[in-house]
């Protein structure tokens, strides 16, 4: 019984996307864009959500989103405000079956370069 506990409370809490855990967090852009000169790196980061087990009972938009969510709060753990987005990928998985291939998206990983900007030079409101 606490085996079928188990498997639901998972796929249950698999379906949802990954939270900012806190207000640094929230307070994180993500950009393509190169930051100021004047930012202080702080790292390289990845932010994924999902995988082969949990990724096809998780929505694409919940994928995308716990992945940027996962990002951002990575970046608040270093004390980042900026985040230069340098990859996406999206991860399939998928058999073939009866000689017909099923494939579908089950994560995506975003790459990021973290960096301390001052706020105002960001367009960050105290």
């Amino acid at each position: 019984m606490k085996l079928w506990v188990f498997i639901v409370f998972s796929l249950l809490t698999a379906c949802s996307a990954i939270q900012l855990e806190t207000m640094q967090a929230n307070r994180v852009i993500v950009s393509q864009d190169a930051p100021p000169k004047s930012c202080k790196f702080r790292g390289q980061i990845l932010g994924n959500q999902g995988n082969c087990f949990t990724g096809s009972w998780t929505s694409n938009k919940n994928l995308e989103l716990g992945a940027m969510n996962d990002l951002r709060n990575k970046a608040g753990r270093l004390g980042a405000n900026y985040v230069q987005l340098l990859t996406t990928r999206q991860g399939n998985t998928g058999s073939m079956m009866d000689g017909h291939g099923h494939f579908e998206q089950t994560n995506i990983t975003n790459l990021g370069n973290a960096y301390a900007c001052d706020a105002d030079e960001i367009g960050l409101t105290p």
